[in-house]
């Protein structure tokens, strides 16, 4: 028995939350420690990452790992929880921009974010090595429920 509308937007809301929560720990996490030459070492976060960037001088960089792994994202769940407001039917203007973020936000999030770690990857070499912590996991958890979520809203809405 398939369940019915209001059981299926509460259960939206429920992984939209716990989305969020995965999405602000995530953002704060550690993801990645470098080591260089086996004595030094430094832990960063998606944060702490943009933070050095912009000490660094990378502020092309770090606009773009702002807008696409900070910004999309919180715009992204802000606009699934107006979507899933019980008091509020789904007008043609917000089913076309629930369609526009289905299709093209997927691509928002994890590809900025794999081709940041791939620069420095590459600029690192064999100069470094590269640890994966369990905040690269949280926040890729995040990002692919939100990709779920928003293809569920958008079903939601076609019928």
């Amino acid at each position: 028995m398939q369940p019915t509308r209001p059981q299926n937007i509460l259960f939206l809301r429920l992984l939209l939350l716990l989305a969020t929560l995965l999405l602000l720990v995530g953002l704060f996490s550690p993801m990645l420690t470098m080591s260089q030459f086996y004595f030094f070492e430094s832990s960063f976060s998606v944060m702490g990452g943009l933070a050095s960037l912009i000490t660094e001088g990378q502020y092309f960089i770090a606009i773009v790992i702002f807008t696409f792994s900070i910004i999309a994202p919180i715009a992204k769940v802000a606009f699934l929880f107006v979507s899933l407001r019980p008091e509020r039917a789904c007008s043609p203007k917000q089913k076309h921009y629930l369609r526009l973020m289905h299709d093209y936000g997927r691509w928002a999030m994890l590809d900025v974010f794999v081709v940041a770690v791939l620069i420095m990857t590459v600029k690192l070499g064999a100069v470094a090595s590269i640890e994966v912590h369990w905040g690269l996991y949280v926040f890729a958890c995040a990002v692919m429920l939100i990709m779920y979520l928003t293809h569920k809203v958008v079903n939601l809405f076609k019928a």
